[in-house]
């Protein structure tokens, strides 16, 4: 039996500073039925001023993921890249544009709960907005700490796994572990060995991590009924 691949919507979402361009995948049994819907998720691209998009690969490794668990799934462009109205704000704009995705993803699927994840910058990003958003789950793939302001947020207590490849480039490997060494609760890290930023060659082993993750993580009730 063969599974038909996720419905993709390209859609515009309206933001703080206006429209943002959206790419929505929906899984065959999630378009069934919406209400039925248990959990979507949003993923944040990296960096707006170094090519960063929603059609980022590691981005479309997550959005697939969660994609693959049953959940729809939203990648959507930050402000100023592609069609999405406004320019680069430093991590502060684009964490609002995140939540305005959330509320959205909210109203289409009422009873469902949050996966949020990001890659390099947009993993700092999902971070600063885990709190706020009530993230049920959050996964962060060489998240850009050392690069977004992620000290004056609070800290995500939902079920959490950083995923670092220690032959990066980009990210300093050595610095994300012992940041999330500090954290508190202490998140789940995963580290590839021989990976670099752009996890060329080890998209399915970060694919097959990240679902593991997600299957054994422990349940979160994360919002009130509605």
């Amino acid at each position: 039996m063969t599974t038909r691949p996720p419905r993709a919507e390209r859609s515009v979402i309206p933001g703080p500073v206006g429209d943002l361009q959206a790419l929505i995948e929906i899984p065959e049994a999630a378009d069934i039925d919406p209400h039925a819907v248990g959990s979507f998720g949003v993923v944040c691209h990296p960096h707006p001023l170094y090519a960063g998009t929603l059609d980022n690969k590691v981005v479309y490794t997550l959005a697939r993921a969660f994609e693959e668990l049953g959940a729809p799934a939203i990648r959507f462009n930050f402000r100023g890249v592609g069609t999405s109205a406004g320019g680069y704000a430093e991590g502060i704009g684009e964490t609002e544009d995140t939540l305005a995705i959330v509320a959205y993803g909210r109203e289409r699927w009422p009873r469902a709960e949050l996966w949020l994840a990001g890659f390099s910058f947009g993993a700092a990003v999902a971070i600063r907005a885990a709190a706020r958003a009530n993230a049920a789950r959050l996964v962060t793939v060489a998240p850009a700490v050392g690069r977004v302001n992620v000290q004056d947020v609070a800290m995500p207590s939902c079920p959490w796994l950083i995923v670092q490849g220690d032959a990066d480039d980009v990210v300093e490997p050595a610095a994300v572990l012992e940041w999330a060494a500090g954290r508190s609760p202490v998140p789940t890290v995963s580290v590839l060995p021989g990976a670099g930023h752009f996890f060329h060659g080890r998209l399915h082993e970060l694919r097959e991590t990240v679902l593991a993750f997600m299957r054994t993580a422990p349940e979160t009730k994360t919002r009130k009924d509605r």
